[in-house]
């Protein structure tokens, strides 16, 4: 068994569901801002990006810059179309972001809870009970 692969997708879907929840309190808490544009990101077609192709970019020499771009990259973002437009230009929706955000949250604890029951699991098996 590879330690690496001993959590499936749970450990891309963790990562995913921590940036979307940034993207998300990002646009509650600019509710009021004029002109914000509310952002957010296809969780789903991001996640089978990921198991795709999860191999980051690396550097080859000690003394390379380290590239950090990020589990979402800018271009796979998008704006939020609003139901129902403000005169301000904000395009945050309140209750539809509360209730993504509830709903991420969910998904997150439920990634969470499938990653500790194994490693109960491999704790058992290693301690041979």
């Amino acid at each position: 068994m590879k330690f690496d692969q001993a959590f499936g997708i749970h450990e891309q879907a963790l990562k995913l569901r921590a940036r979307r929840a940034e993207v998300l309190a990002g646009n509650i808490a600019n509710a009021d801002t004029p002109g914000y544009k509310a952002r957010d990101f296809d969780f789903h077609s991001m996640l089978q990006r990921e198991i795709a192709s999860p191999q980051r970019a690396r550097t080859t020499h000690a003394r390379h810059i380290q590239m950090d771009t990020g589990i979402v990259p800018p271009s796979q973002m998008g704006y939020r179309v609003p139901s129902q437009p403000s005169i301000d230009g904000n395009t945050v929706d309140s209750q539809l972001e509360h209730s993504a955000f509830a709903s991420n949250a969910l998904e997150y604890q439920a990634s969470l809870r499938f990653v500790s029951g194994s490693i109960k699991t491999l704790m058992t098996a290693i301690k041979g009970q």
